[in-house]
């Protein structure tokens, strides 16, 4: 083909490819048409002349010995003694290859070219694609949606690719209309035959939470306090355990924000859900303790899997929480299986013996048995 070589030039430039990238993905356009029509089984080599700036197409003939070319393909394979009279100095091994001319091939040749040539550009601008949001997963993207279908499945626009938010990722009670911008955590990056590439989103993932307090707190962005721990209950209720790496810096002040609108901005941003900060320690027991908040805390034990919370009375609601919302956050956060037991709150005296009330267990087996 005549100019191929300013046909490369214009696709990369268009498309935003490498010209060397260009190049090997319309070799293969070459190659692949030439099976397509001179035959499947057939060998072909497309190389681009860097004098007459053409795309050269060879089939290629493998020299084998004599007695294996009689029961070979005589188009696909050649005996030695007849490669011989062709080149003396050909050996089993090497192979002959004899120029395709794609003018005499037709019409149905230079229209198949053709497709081929934007199939694998195609394939091309999608592995670029690929490999540029591949990198972006786990960090906060946002598109304008475009549709929304029976299934509550939102479709959404991104730059040059299209990203789909799952009903499963979407938090509970959202709704979004055609237009809306929307911000979501990039999940996973997919290339499906049909629909080419797309982006997986969710905005239930406690990632998502952590990387919009990096957006909207400054010490967290700069390093100067780190997300240790998040747990989250989408739409409902997270907490969220953040350390300081400075003396001058309260890790949950700055979290928070003055009167709480660092916080409020992250939580206008997920549905209204509600947002707890504590101070995470390496210490579990006061780690634990921190982690019921709001409840009062008077004494955590530690046994393996399991963090046995003492606490007065009068705190054991607060530790549970609406629906046991507060304690089963605390465990996701701490990996302990959290029980409560009352702290005893007096001593009576029976026939001059000295007994102690009996003391309540609660644990989440207990919350959720029915």
């Amino acid at each position: 083909m005549e100019k191929i070589m300013d046909i490369i030039e214009s696709i990369a430039h268009e498309k935003g490819l490498s010209v060397e990238k260009v190049t090997e993905a319309i070799k293969r356009a070459f190659e692949k048409t030439a099976k397509r029509i001179l035959g499947e089984e057939l060998e072909f080599e497309a190389e681009l002349n860097e004098k007459s700036k053409k795309m050269e197409v060879y089939q290629k003939i493998s020299v084998v010995p004599d007695e294996e070319a009689k029961d070979k393909n005589p188009e696909r394979y050649i005996g030695l003694s007849e490669a011989k009279e062709i080149d003396p100095d050909v050996e089993v091994g090497d192979e002959l290859r004899y120029e395709v001319d794609f003018k005499k091939l037709g019409r149905t040749a230079a229209m198949r070219l053709h497709n081929e040539i934007e199939y694998h550009i195609q394939r091309l601008i999608e592995e670029q694609l690929f490999n540029k949001y591949k990198q972006k997963v786990g960090t906060i993207i946002s598109g304008t949606v475009t549709r929304v279908d029976e299934d509550e499945n939102t479709y959404v626009e991104i730059d040059e690719v299209k990203g789909i938010l799952p009903r499963r990722y979407r938090i509970k009670g959202e709704k979004f209309t055609t237009g809306e911008v929307l911000k979501a955590i990039l999940k996973r990056v997919i290339i499906d035959k049909v629909y080419g590439i797309h982006l997986e989103l969710s905005r239930t993932t406690p990632k998502f939470l952590e990387e919009l307090l990096k957006l909207e707190v400054p010490e967290v962005k700069d390093g100067l306090v780190s997300i240790e721990k998040v747990a989250r209950i989408p739409g409902e209720r997270a907490k969220v355990a953040v350390t300081s790496h400075s003396p001058k810096i309260d890790p949950v002040g700055a979290c928070v924000g003055v009167k709480g609108v660092r916080i409020n901005a992250v939580s206008k941003e997920l549905n209204n859900e509600n947002i707890d900060c504590i101070e995470y320690s390496p210490i579990p027991e006061l780690f634990v303790a921190r982690s019921l908040s709001p409840a009062i805390i008077t004494a955590v034990k530690i046994e393996g899997d399991k963090a046995i919370v003492t606490l007065p009375p009068d705190q054991k609601s607060k530790a549970i929480g609406k629906n046991g919302i507060n304690i089963r956050l605390a465990s996701m956060l701490t990996g302990y299986e959290i029980e409560l037991v009352e702290k005893e709150r007096k001593e009576e005296k029976l026939l001059g013996e000295e007994k102690t009330q009996e003391t309540p267990k609660i644990t989440l087996h207990d919350l959720f048995k029915e």
